[in-house]
């Protein structure tokens, strides 16, 4: 859509990108249409240009090294296509365009008012997918006018599912990169026969005030078991898929027919999360989206060779994009014990990358918002509820409050399995507490540290000489044998005793204990995620061979299953944060 679309066909040297003008005042580019404008006062440009001056010096960028200029965008076409450019230059152009856009809010009487200017939610669009997903936090826009024709970039599938597109409450999108093969440029990755797997996800979460994200990344060999899942085929009829038990996760997609919305309900029956949205991008994410923002900054901290993935990088920073980007996020056999989880943690790096460039200085211009739009938009499959460019820009702008250092990305994490040296399975110990965390909207990313003098952390006893009576006191049937037999089996806790049920019933779980006992209140407290609230000591120092009394009250699940979501991160939980720029591959 060019100007004439716009109300203005007798401006045939109107490019699109001009009509962009920066307001140092917003720190945003807005759409300015009016053809009759007069010139602003020259007091008003001179302290709009400092304060534009002094915005451009504060802005940083991860690449030290200068970046190549733009050239080849929209900036140096017409918006006819019939080889003139107005005259005296992009920058003459653009002054003019602030000269009279200033004009036409002060215009003279009698001439028609303007349209009240757009709002906050027709300034900037923000998409994800994939790699592409970070573009949501990280504030990618483009104009109005290009809405159309981003509407026709997107791809949708009806997962049976059309959520809003902006929710009050936590946001949880599903995020899948796919290795399927299909699509431009895709011939020589991934497996000759993939039909397209789950390759890459991240269950993105976003706290309900909008302050925080974590970025949980699952990995694709981890077995596990897929739920029922229906379909809907390309003549509208309607199939469901059977479950599986103890299968590879990225089998979720792909496999047997499924779509998007099988990788969705298997994701939320493993971490109890609602997943609201989900979308899914496909190898040419990586390479059109780290070339639209002129590259990546990685970084190695040894020289890396991986035939496999084809990349080859010397010890050090290097910014990334294209090809390379793609050889990077794909590389595993370079690093570390060669295994997917390692190829997580290059991932990870790379967006977090890639989010503090677009936070950065990606769109320095409008011509550069267009690129990085149409990159992201041509990536994308998404759900009917976010299926248009209109609910993507809302979607975009409920989520991009979010600080850098306030994302925090994470692997679920796993125990290699016993049975399949080439799987891993889920390490239930550690995650639990952890998907209660983001359940409870609880944040991952490290606050500042409080000052004060901290008490001593109590000595935690050793699992033999944890000594407890356990009683079910409002917990499911079976619960104080289930929680016996699980201290003992898993814990090596052999002095723990089922004692039947309480006396009474109790709407929260409770451990008493001694003075004496505190070590060992400790280990159980951590083994089952007991709050402060539910420690009970006594004023007596107890006996040699007198045990602990638990009490399981309304509010307990099962054992290993914590009483009350944690507020720091499990121990054993990989995670970094996206604003730390010394992260290297090893």
């Amino acid at each position: 859509m060019d100007a004439q679309g716009r109300g203005r066909a007798g401006d045939n040297n109107v490019d699109p990108a001009d009509q962009w003008v920066f307001d140092p005042d917003t720190g945003n580019y807005e759409l300015r249409l009016d053809p009759g404008q007069a010139a602003a006062r020259s007091s008003d440009r001179t302290a709009a240009g400092r304060r534009a001056r002094k915005r451009d010096a504060e802005v940083g960028d991860t690449d030290t090294r200068p970046l190549p200029t733009q050239r080849g965008r929209r900036d140096e076409s017409d918006a006819d296509g019939d080889g003139e450019r107005p005259a005296g230059g992009r920058a003459a152009r653009r002054a003019a365009a602030a000269r009279t856009a200033t004009a036409a809010e002060a215009g003279p009487a009698g001439r028609r008012k303007r349209k009240p200017k757009k709002s906050g939610k027709k300034r900037a669009l923000h998409w994800t997918a994939g790699v592409v997903g970070f573009v949501l936090v990280a504030g990618c826009g483009a104009a109005y006018y290009i809405y159309q024709e981003l509407d026709g970039n997107i791809s949708k599938v009806d997962v049976g599912v059309e959520n809003d597109a902006v929710s009050e409450g936590p946001v949880n999108l599903l995020i899948i990169g796919t290795d399927s093969r299909s699509g431009k440029g895709n011939g020589g990755y991934g497996d000759a026969g993939s039909v397209g797997h789950a390759d890459t996800t991240i269950l993105m979460h976003i706290s309900k005030d909008r302050t925080n994200a974590t970025a949980l990344s699952i990995p694709r060999d981890m077995i596990t078991d897929i739920p029922n899942c229906p379909t809907k085929q390309k003549d509208g009829s309607k199939k469901t898929i059977p479950a599986e038990s103890q299968v590879r996760f990225n089998t979720s997609l792909g496999q047997e027919g499924r779509d998007p919305g099988c990788t969705w309900r298997t994701v939320e029956k493993m971490t109890g999360l609602k997943i609201n949205h989900f979308m899914m991008a496909d190898f040419n994410a990586v390479k059109e989206l780290s070339t639209a923002v002129d590259g990546v900054e990685v970084c190695a901290a040894k020289d890396l060779n991986d035939p496999k993935s084809h990349l080859k990088l010397k010890a050090g920073r290097h910014t990334v994009k294209g090809e390379q980007a793609l050889a990077f996020v794909r590389t595993r056999h370079a690093i570390g014990f060669g295994s997917d989880l390692d190829r997580i943690k290059m991932q990870q790096q790379f967006l977090s990358s890639l989010i503090r460039k677009l936070k950065s200085s990606a769109f320095s211009s409008p011509g550069k918002l267009y690129d990085v739009s149409q990159a992201a938009t041509k990536a994308l499959t998404v759900d009917t509820g976010i299926g248009t460019a209109g609910k993507l820009l809302d979607f975009g702008n409920d989520l991009k409050k979010v600080d850098i250092d306030k994302i925090t990305f994470a692997t679920v994490p796993v125990l290699d399995n016993p049975k399949d040296p080439a799987t891993v399975i889920l390490n239930k110990t550690a995650a639990d507490p952890l998907f209660a965390m983001v359940r409870a909207d609880h944040t991952l990313a490290k606050g500042k540290k409080g000052k004060g003098k901290k008490s001593a952390p109590v000595k935690k006893a050793p699992p033999e000489a944890v000594r407890v009576d356990v009683t079910n006191g409002g917990g499911p049937i079976g619960s104080a044998q289930e929680t016996v037999d699980w201290l003992q089996n898993t814990k090596a806790a052999k002095l723990s005793t089922n004692a039947g049920n309480a006396p009474a019933k109790l709407a929260a779980t409770r451990l008493e204990y001694a003075p004496n006992q505190a070590d060992q209140a400790a280990t159980l407290a951590d083994w089952m995620g007991l709050p402060k609230s539910a420690l009970k000591k006594s004023g007596q120092n107890a006996g040699d061979r007198q045990p602990m009394k638990l009490v399981l009250g309304k509010d307990f699940k099962a054992p290993g299953s914590p009483i009350e979501a944690p507020t720091e991160t499990p121990d054993g939980v990989q995670n970094v944060n996206a604003d730390d720029k010394n992260v290297c591959a090893k």
